[in-house]
C-alpha cells in the first residue's frame, strides 16, 4: 500500500475509522458481544425461528437496508484522496486562500465516473466522465464539479431531465445498458442542435479515455474569480494530466468491458498502490470583465469554447492523488458534490446551465443521502468547524452546545463575518431586464464550433468520428431520426456528412458553404497542444504483456524487466498457462495472466519473449495469433526477440512489415523484432512505446 503524510483530512477521518477489526469480537451494531455467529436461536435443532433473537434481526435487518439510491447520472465512479497546491500566489485574480498561498497543500478527494450507466455499468463505454473534485480549503469546501469534456449538450437546465430520459435505457424494456446508441436518444440529438458540438465531442477519441489518470478535466461553466479590491475577472478551469492526454479504440473499449469490466477503476487503484500517484495541472482561462462580448460566441454558453488561441490556458497549480479510499461506501459512494459549494474569491456568473445545477445537487444529495445534513458525512465535513443555526433533520451528527438557535439573539453568536474579515460576498453586478422566458442572440449559433473540432481533428481522429457516428446511427431503427442527424451534419462539415450518410446508405443533403479554414491545435489529441506525455519519456506507469511459455529465453526476460523498470514500464506475464513457468536456465516465472483469459486489450504494448520450446509451444496456440494481430491491429507497439521472431512471420497478419532476419534490430511501423539483439531490440520497443500508436498501419485486412 502507498505511503504518504497525513494532511489534515486524514487525520479527520481518523477520527471515524475504527481501524483494522483483526482479532476482535463481533458484536451487535449496540455493541454486545456474541457468542455465535452462524446459527439462528431455536427451540431444539430442527424447530422454528425466534423473534427474540436479536442478534439474527439485528444483522438482517441492517443488511435488508444497506442500499441507497445510486446516483441518477454518474452512479459509476473510482475515486482517491490527494492534495492542491499552487506554484504562485493568485492574489492578483482572487482573493481564495488556497489559490494565494503555494504554502498550502489543500486537501482533495477526486471522483471519476461516467454518465449515463448504472452503478453495476462497465468502466469502458462510449461516454462522458466526470471530473469532480472536493477541496477541503481552510475557508471551507469548493467543489468543482466538471467533465472530460469543456461543453454540455445543453444550454439550459430546463432541458436536462429530457436529455438524461433520452439517454437512459428506454423506459419500456431497460434497454440498452450505458449506451447511447439507440432511437429516444438520437431522437431527442436530432431535434436539439445546440448538441452538435458536444456530439462531436462524444463521438471522438475524448469520450473513450485509456485511463482517468490520461484524461483532462474542465469545469464546462464560465466561473468568476474577485480579488480583495473587488475586481471580477470570469474563468474557464482546466485540469491537465501530466501523463498526457491519451485513448483507446471503439474496438478495444467494447473488448475491455468483456474482460475486465473495471478496467479504469483497477487502474487507477493499482497506480495509487504502487506509489505512481496520478497528478493533473490545474489551468486558467482569464477573460476581463470589459471582453465578455467582444467575441462571436457568448461564454455563458455551456455549449461553447473558448478556444485556447484567442485565451490561452495559464497552469497555476498541480493536484496529486496519493491515497486511495479505504471504504468504498462510505467515500466514493457517499461523497456529495454540489455546484454552490463556493468560497471566498470564487462566485457563479449568469450561465443558465450552472444556475440550475446549483440547485439540482443539494436537490438530489437530499434524496439520495437521506436528508440535508449529507455535509456532516465524515467525507463531505468541511475541515473548518461549521457554526450556524441548522438543527435536527434525519441523521444529525453534531452536538450542538448552545442555548439558541436562531439570529440575532442575546449572545450575538454565530454572528456573520464581514467580507473584508473572511466573509463570502457575492459579486456586486447590476441587473436588469424584462422577466421573459429568451436566451441571448448568441446562443442561436449551434453548429460554427461543432465545424471547428471537427476541422481541427487529424485524418485518423476524424475517421473515428464517422465510425462512431454509423456505428450509433445503425442501431436507431427510426430512419426519420438517421436523416435528421446527417442533415444536422450538412451544417457542420461536408466530409462529415457525406461519410456518415454513406455509411447508413443514405443520400446525402446538398453541401452547404461552410467556412473549414478555422483549426484549434489544442482540440486534437495528436496536435501540437498535445506533446505533452508523448515521447520514451512518458511511458511510465504504461503496462505491457510479456508472452511466453515453458522453455523462454532467461536472459532475454531478465533483460527487458530490468529496462521496463528502469523506464516505469509495468510488465505482465502472460503464458499458455497459470501458474511458474519454466525458463531456459532452469530459472521459473509465475503468470501474471494464461493466454486464454487475456487479451492484448488490456495493454498498451506486447512483446512476444524468445527460446525454441516457447516459440513451439506458442505456435500451437490460437490465442497467440489473435494476440499478434491485435496488437498490431489496434496500432500498439509489437515486439519479438529471438525464435520468437518467426510466429510474428506466421502467425500474424501485418501488411508491409519488415521482420528481422538476423540478430540486427528492425523497427517498422512500431513493430521491434530481433533474432539477437535483445537489449538493442528491448530499448527499441521502449521507444516505441513512447509513441503510443502507430496509425499509419494498414490493418484494412487484419483480422479482428
Amino acid at each position: 500500500m502507498s505511503h504518504h503524510h497525513q494532511d489534515d483530512k486524514d487525520k479527520q477521518l481518523n477520527g471515524f475509522s475504527l481501524g483494522s477489526g483483526k482479532g476482535c469480537p463481533v458484536m451487535t451494531s449496540w455493541g454486545v458481544k456474541v457468542s455465535n455467529d452462524d446459527v439462528s436461536l431455536k427451540p431444539g435443532p430442527r424447530g422454528p425461528g425466534l423473534l427474540e433473537d436479536f442478534h439474527l434481526l439485528d444483522k438482517i435487518t441492517h443488511f435488508d437496508h444497506e442500499r441507497i439510491p445510486e446516483r441518477v447520472v454518474h452512479a459509476r465512479g473510482a475515486a482517491a484522496h490527494g492534495f492542491f497546491q499552487v506554484y504562485k500566489s493568485q492574489e492578483h485574480l482572487t482573493k481564495a486562500g488556497f489559490l494565494c498561498d503555494p504554502n498550502i497543500k489543500t486537501p482533495v478527494f477526486l471522483r471519476f465516473s461516467t454518465v449515463l450507466g448504472s452503478r453495476g455499468s462497465a468502466d469502458t463505454v462510449r461516454d462522458v466522465r466526470g471530473f469532480a473534485v472536493k477541496f477541503y480549503t481552510q475557508e471551507g469546501n469548493f467543489d468543482l464539479v466538471g467533465n472530460n469534456m469543456p461543453v454540455f449538450f445543453i444550454q439550459e437546465a430546463m432541458k436536462f431531465p429530457d436529455l438524461i430520459h433520452a439517454g437512459k435505457p428506454e423506459p419500456y424494456n431497460e434497454v440498452p445498458q450505458a449506451q447511447t446508441a439507440h432511437d429516444n436518444f438520437w431522437d431527442f440529438i436530432s431535434l436539439t442542435p445546440e448538441s452538435m458540438h458536444m456530439i462531436m465531442w462524444a463521438m471522438s477519441d475524448k469520450a473513450l479515455p485509456r485511463s482517468y489518470r490520461m484524461m483532462q478535466g474542465f469545469g464546462v461553466h464560465s466561473f468568476a474569480l474577485v480579488n480583495k479590491e473587488g475586481k471580477r475577472r470570469f474563468v474557464k478551469f482546466h485540469w491537465r494530466p501530466i501523463l498526457g492526454t491519451h485513448s483507446m479504440t471503439w474496438e478495444e473499449y467494447q473488448k475491455v468491458s468483456g474482460l475486465d469490466p473495471d478496467f479504469h477503476r483497477k487502474d487507477l487503484w493499482e497506480s495509487i498502490e504502487s506509489g505512481n500517484f496520478p497528478e493533473w495541472e490545474l489551468g486558467l482561462q482569464i477573460v476581463e470583465e470589459e471582453d465578455e462580448n467582444k467575441f462571436d460566441f457568448d461564454i455563458l454558453d455551456a455549449t461553447k469554447i473558448i478556444p485556447e488561441e484567442l485565451v490561452p490556458v495559464q497552469y497555476i497549480g498541480k493536484m496529486t492523488l496519493n491515497r486511495n479510499p479505504t471504504d468504498f461506501f462510505a467515500e466514493t459512494e457517499q461523497v456529495a458534490f454540489c455546484t454552490r459549494h463556493l468560497v471566498p474569491g470564487i462566485d457563479f456568473t449568469n450561465d443558465p446551465l450552472l444556475q440550475g445545477r446549483n440547485f439540482s445537487y443539494q436537490d438530489t444529495q437530499i434524496t439520495r443521502l437521506g436528508g440535508p445534513n449529507w455535509t456532516e458525512i465524515p467525507i463531505n465535513r468541511p475541515l473548518c468547524p461549521v457554526f450556524n443555526n441548522q438543527r435536527d433533520g434525519f441523521m444529525r451528527q453534531t452536538i450542538s452546545k448552545d442555548r439558541v438557535n436562531y439570529f440575532p439573539n442575546r449572545f450575538g453568536t454565530p454572528a456573520p463575518t464581514p467580507a473584508a474579515d473572511g466573509g463570502f460576498e457575492s459579486f456586486r453586478a447590476k441587473i436588469e431586464g424584462m422577466k421573459e422566458r429568451l436566451k441571448g442572440p448568441k446562443f442561436a449559433d449551434h453548429y460554427s464550433q461543432a465545424t471547428l473540432f471537427f476541422n481541427s481533428m487529424t485524418p485518423v481522429e476524424q475517421d473515428h468520428i464517422v465510425a462512431a457516428a454509423i456505428f450509433e446511427l445503425s442501431h436507431v431503427e427510426d430512419e426519420g431520426v438517421q436523416k435528421k442527424i446527417v442533415e444536422h451534419f450538412s451544417n457542420i462539415h461536408p466530409v462529415l456528412c457525406k461519410r456518415v450518410a454513406e455509411g447508413l446508405g443514405l443520400e446525402a443533403p446538398a453541401a452547404k458553404a461552410i467556412d473549414v479554414s478555422q483549426k484549434s491545435a489544442a482540440l486534437s489529441l495528436f496536435g501540437p497542444y498535445a506533446t505533452k506525455g508523448t515521447g520514451p519519456e512518458s511511458v511510465g506507469t504504461r503496462k505491457v504483456g510479456i508472452v511466453l511459455a515453458d522453455g523462454f529465453d532467461s536472459d532475454d526476460l531478465k533483460a527487458a524487466q530490468a529496462a521496463f523498470k528502469a523506464a516505469g514500464i509495468v510488465p505482465a506475464i502472460i503464458a499458455q498457462r497459470a501458474g511458474h513457468i519454466k525458463g531456459s536456465k532452469g530459472d521459473s516465472v509465475k503468470a501474471d495472466f494464461a493466454l486464454f483469459s487475456a487479451r492484448s486489450v488490456l495493454f498498451d504494448g506486447t512483446l512476444f519473449i524468445g527460446g525454441s520450446g516457447s516459440a513451439q509451444t506458442l505456435g500451437s496456440k490460437g490465442e497467440t495469433g489473435v494476440f499478434i494481430n491485435e496488437t498490431f491491429r489496434h496500432c500498439k507497439p509489437l515486439g519479438a526477440t529471438g525464435e520468437s521472431v518467426d510466429l510474428l512471420r506466421t502467425l500474424g497478419t501485418l501488411p508491409g512489415v519488415k521482420l528481422a532476419q538476423a540478430a540486427d534490430v528492425v523497427s517498422d511501423q512500431g513493430v521491434v523484432t530481433s533474432s539477437g539483439k535483445t537489449a538493442d531490440a528491448i530499448k527499441a520497443f521502449i521507444e516505441a512505446m513512447g509513441e503510443h500508436r502507430f496509425w499509419t498501419r494498414d490493418t484494412t485486412k487484419v483480422p479482428a
